[in-house]
């Protein structure tokens, strides 16, 4: 097997998570605080979109351009905790953990990213 082959199996193997992310500019303030059955892969689009002028926000976009890349912080902040019970939502879940980081974080009006489109991007 090639080192490609293994490269792409491990990739197709790993196991994503869901979980509560933020965007953060650190010369306005603005944030974007969303959820995603894959935390860290949404990150990692938001960030390729961002660098490539490819974003759908262009509210933040614009601040990206105006700011420049190091100014953003990319971090996940909360995974869903898995759980053998067979009642557990998994979606309420992380609907309930960004509801409760969308209160943590100022991330709404003037200064967030557009957060009422809805709780996962």
């Amino acid at each position: 097997m090639t080192n490609k082959q293994m490269l792409k199996r491990q990739y197709l193997e790993t196991k994503t998570r869901s979980g509560v992310y933020a965007i953060r500019n650190q010369t306005t303030g603005r944030a974007l605080v969303a959820g995603s059955t894959n935390a860290q892969g949404a990150l990692n689009r938001h960030h390729f979109e961002l660098r490539y002028g490819q974003h759908r926000n262009a509210k933040l976009a614009q601040d990206w351009v105006e700011h420049g890349e190091s100014n953003f912080v990319f971090e996940v902040l909360d995974m869903v905790k898995p759980s053998e019970d067979p009642a557990f939502d998994a979606a309420k879940e992380l609907e309930m953990l960004v509801n409760l980081w969308r209160q943590e974080i100022p991330c709404h009006g003037q200064l967030g990213y557009g957060n009422e489109q809805g709780g996962l991007l």
